[in-house]
């Protein structure tokens, strides 16, 4: 079963490290609140027959166990993570066309790191482990991103906003996971992001319909393996496994998005900033490494 699950977790961060390439495609075609607004709403539209199936095979008394105040934090949650799924998307969407795919997957991984700093402010103390895993994530992003003395590109400042927008986004999910249904949650927070990713593509973009067809491939590929399929395979994978096995292995996701921005999109890194990479990868993995509590 571990292993089971542990190939399952590294095929969610295959689908989204490949996703970073769809995006960077896709704007091409599209605006990125139109993308974000149509691989959302897809996203969402895929995940309504997996709840039905599992509620199908649910029994009466486990749905008779979630009251009135499960609802409402369903309905809270999925609207809180809609929100920060919405600012963090779009910041990165953004961030991609004006960066490479590689440095947009290796800097939002940040997120690792990030959270547990945001964490203090919850009062979870952070071991030496962690603070090393911070420092050493600064130094990987200055070789990753400050090329020209201090300076940083534009694309790589949007996708850091991003990365510590996901940490607040992951933070609310912890809160929330253990109340509610997890596919149901998503599916809501997907709607969300949709709905309020196409006000502003309306306003700005006015997005046509045949510029959307055109676009069909990379938006088809978020929607629906990034969102509604990676989403499902990681609440499978993540049942009776560590918790931080199972970060370790979807925190993959940045690798596989520079192996696949060099394979598909054919974009090179310089020993610079591959040796940003393998540092903060490295600052990745030590973040996630368990620590002995104190007695």
């Amino acid at each position: 079963m571990p292993l089971k699950n542990s190939l399952l977790l590294l095929l969610t961060a295959t689908i989204w490290g490949v996703a970073f390439v769809a995006q960077s495609v896709g704007m091409d075609y599209v605006g990125g609140f139109t993308f974000n607004m149509a691989r959302s709403l897809i996203g969402s539209a895929v995940l309504l027959p997996v709840i039905w199936f599992m509620g199908r095979n649910s029994s009466k008394k486990a749905e008779e166990a979630q009251g009135s105040g499960s609802r409402k934090d369903l309905l809270w949650g999925g609207l809180a993570c809609g929100i920060l799924m919405c600012l963090a998307s779009n910041f990165q969407q953004f961030g991609i066309k004006y960066t490479t795919v590689g440095k947009a997957g290796f800097i939002t991984a940040c997120y690792i790191v990030l959270v547990p700093i945001l964490g203090l402010f919850l009062k979870k103390k952070c071991s030496p482990f962690i603070w090393l895993a911070v420092a050493m994530s600064v130094a990987g992003l200055y070789l990753l991103c400050i090329t020209d003395g201090f300076s940083i590109g534009k694309g790589d400042i949007l996708v850091l906003i991003c990365a510590v927008l996901f940490s607040f986004h992951i933070l609310v999910i912890d809160y929330y996971s253990p109340k509610v249904d997890g596919v149901k949650l998503s599916c809501i927070q997907f709607l969300v992001c949709g709905i309020l990713s196409g006000i502003p593509a309306l306003i700005f973009e006015k997005p046509e319909m045949s510029a959307v067809l055109t676009a069909w491939q990379p938006i088809l590929y978020a929607g629906v393996m990034s969102c509604g399929v990676a989403y499902t395979l990681q609440i499978i994978g993540q049942k009776n496994m560590n918790p931080t096995v199972a970060s370790l292995i979807l925190s993959l996701e940045s690798c596989i998005s520079v192996l696949a921005g060099w394979v598909i999109l054919g974009q090179q890194l310089s020993a610079r900033e591959i040796a940003g990479c393998v540092i903060m990868f490295a600052a990745i993995i030590l973040a996630q490494l368990p620590q002995k509590e104190k007695a």
